[in-house]
């Protein structure tokens, strides 16, 4: 008889089961102490039921593979896969993964739908995970809110068990379609090979319900899914008049019937991450003192093409108003530095050399200034002093966004630690804007993450410090 699982059970000499945390159809989860390296883990274990079938097996190794060649900030990190063999000759399978502390997106949107901001992140994400799955060749198959889970530093993507390689088949032995129906693409019905498209529905239907709480098309079963895909009316967003059209555009794109309609993972990441992006702040507007005397509007030539209307001749008029403003403070200022009553002394004014003797003939001109600066100003762009006011939230973030693509275009930032930081900043800026979190702590952790890049040698240093001082400005910004 087999050995049941139990707090206090070793796996392979190394693993201590200390509480169970969940259970699936196929698996149950558990805290582990890893006894080798001192760290708390989380263990996948095949249920007891399957662990007999060396197909199961199987997969549960393929799934640790799969997971363990993408090194993403947005996919569970697997560290090990290990098989106990009891006395009676029973098996233990298992994957040894990072324990995450959070919460799961399925359960988080039994309280209704996201903020469009929060749901757009949260599909940025996990489509930035797929592009690094699809790049490896690798296709995940059930992308669903229950294998999504929301932690502090930005969601993961859980449970590559039913992943496979681009092109394999994409039915089991028996014939059967693996995933959850509700979230499983149109052409999966028929046994297309594999693709990425497929994922990208999956993707689709995910950012549909954070957005408004409810899948495209409601299915428990194969015969459900295909009636709804048969019937059903093609899915909208326009209940959403506050959601950015290029939201819509592309999430209705990856739900399209055909895989050649829809774009990439990395096409939904770009347009979803530009939709967070920080807006720039307005450029300050300097105003124009009027003149007590304007200059005649005749002082400006018009020339007539004969076809002006009446909104040209509205153009033509706001043009002479700022020329003649300009002209104004011209004249104002050239009179100002005529008054002989307003200039100062000449003994007041510094030297840069020493005057010559007259007797000696004419000055030496003064030295030029170089004619190129001794940096390049995208290879170190300034940032904003700690002491000077950060202004809001927003303007701040954008500092530090400019500040990270400007070290990128540079190559004084590595290409993932830049996606890492944009990603941190943009998880910081949601939760503390939505008031989820407050401000000193994720500054604390985006500081920690530079001085943690640079010593990996994914920053340079004088980039280093340049987003420390800015992320500190940050700090001090107004909520």
């Amino acid at each position: 008889m087999k050995a049941a699982l139990h707090p206090g059970r070793l796996l392979a000499r190394r693993y201590r089961l200390l509480d169970q945390i969940g259970a699936g159809g196929m698996s149950v989860i558990w805290r582990a102490r890893d006894e080798v390296l001192d760290r708390v883990v989380a263990l996948k274990v095949l249920a007891p039921s399957l662990a007999a079938d060396a197909r199961f097996r199987g997969m549960v190794r393929e799934e640790a593979r799969a997971a363990a060649q993408l090194v993403h900030p947005h996919v569970t990190s697997v560290h090990d896969y290990g098989e106990t063999v009891a006395p009676d000759g029973s098996i233990t399978s298992f994957v040894v993964m990072e324990l995450l502390s959070g919460e799961e997106l399925e359960l988080r949107l039994t309280e209704g739908p996201l903020p469009w901001a929060e749901a757009v992140q949260v599909g940025a994400q996990v489509a930035d995970a797929l592009a690094a799955a699809h790049r490896l060749g690798i296709v995940h198959r059930d992308i669903t809110p229950a294998n999504v889970m929301m932690t502090r530093t930005g969601v993961k993507v859980l449970d590559f068990g039913i992943a496979t390689r681009i092109g394999a088949p994409d039915e089991d032995e028996d014939g059967e379609t693996f995933g959850t129906p509700a979230y499983v693409a149109p052409e999966r019905l028929d046994g297309a090979p594999a693709q990425p498209s497929t994922d990208v529905y999956s993707l689709g239907v995910l950012l549909h319900e954070a957005l408004t709480g409810r899948v495209p098309y409601p299915a428990d079963t194969w015969e459900e899914l295909s009636a709804a895909l048969a019937s059903g009316p093609p899915p909208t967003l326009a209940e959403l008049p506050e959601l950015p059209p290029q939201v819509a555009r592309i999430c209705l794109q990856s739900l399209a019937r055909d895989p050649v309609d829809r774009p990439t993972a990395r096409q939904v990441a770009t347009v979803l991450l530009d939709q967070l992006l920080p807006a720039d702040p307005p450029p300050a507007i300097v105003p124009v003192p009027a003149s007590p005397q304007p200059p005649k509007a005749h002082t400006v030539p018009m020339v007539d093409d004969g076809t002006a209307t009446e909104s040209g001749w509205s153009r033509r008029r706001v043009a002479l108003v700022l020329v003649s403003a300009i002209l104004a403070v011209g004249a104002v200022l050239a009179g100002v530095a005529l008054l002989p009553d307003q200039q100062p002394a000449r003994q007041a004014q510094p030297t840069v050399a020493p005057v010559p003797n007259p007797s000696t003939g004419p000055p030496a001109p003064a030295p030029s200034e170089p004619s190129e600066p001794t940096a390049a100003p995208s290879a170190q762009p300034s940032a904003t002093s700690p002491t000077s006011d950060p202004g809001t939230l927003i303007e701040a973030a954008s500092r530090v966004d400019r500040l990270i693509g400007a070290g990128l275009s540079a190559g004084e930032i590595r290409s993932d630690v830049g996606l890492d930081l944009r990603n941190e900043l943009r998880n910081l800026t949601t939760t503390v804007s939505s008031g989820r979190d407050e401000l000193a702590p994720p500054v604390a952790r985006l500081r920690q993450k530079v001085a943690v890049r640079l010593g990996e040698g994914g920053i340079s240093p004088a980039y280093a410090e340049q987003l420390d001082a800015a992320i500190a400005n940050l700090g001090a910004a107004r909520v």
